[in-house]
């Protein structure tokens, strides 16, 4: 049953005049918890950026490359994300200074795990959930998905 079907037995449950209103002049209830649109928009490009990182498993490493065949780390987050309809900077530094900084705890699938050294992001790799990231560790080496190997990570979200 969706939302809408729900809706008349939340307002006789609720009781409130405001929800009434909200009702009466064709109005969007949003529940406690859920998401609005705009954030499940940003939840599917997420997903389909990291689906889009996973399908470039094997590829190689390539210095300054941003695909479609060779990638280095920050040229597989633009590439996927750009496929999948958003836009980053080339960098991984410019990405972190782009992207929402989230904690760890609020990390989801897709987000953008960002590795440091000091004050400086060095790498950056696609979150995958259960600790592992994909991306494209370094010469002669393959876009793969690995466990986080640091505590010295910060976590972004493209908007």
């Amino acid at each position: 049953m969706s939302v809408r079907n729900r809706v008349p037995v939340l307002l006789t449950r609720a009781g409130t005049a405001s929800a009434l209103t909200l009702a009466a002049v064709g109005g969007t209830l949003t529940l406690p918890g859920g998401a609005t649109e705009a954030q499940a928009a940003t939840a599917g490009v997420h997903a389909k950026a990291l689906k889009i990182a996973a399908s470039k498993k094997g590829s190689p490493y390539g210095w300054g490359a941003a695909g479609p065949h060779r990638f280095d780390c920050s040229g597989l987050t633009l590439y996927s994300f750009k496929k999948a309809g958003k836009s980053l900077p080339r960098t991984a530094q410019a990405q972190y200074n782009k992207t929402r900084h989230i904690s760890a705890g609020h990390r989801s699938k897709g987000d953008l795990v960002f590795f440091r050294s000091g004050g400086s992001v060095y790498h950056v790799g696609i979150y995958a959930g259960a600790n592992k990231v994909w991306h494209a560790p370094k010469t002669g080496d393959v876009v793969k998905l690995e466990r986080i190997w640091t505590r010295s990570v910060s976590y972004g979200r493209v908007r």
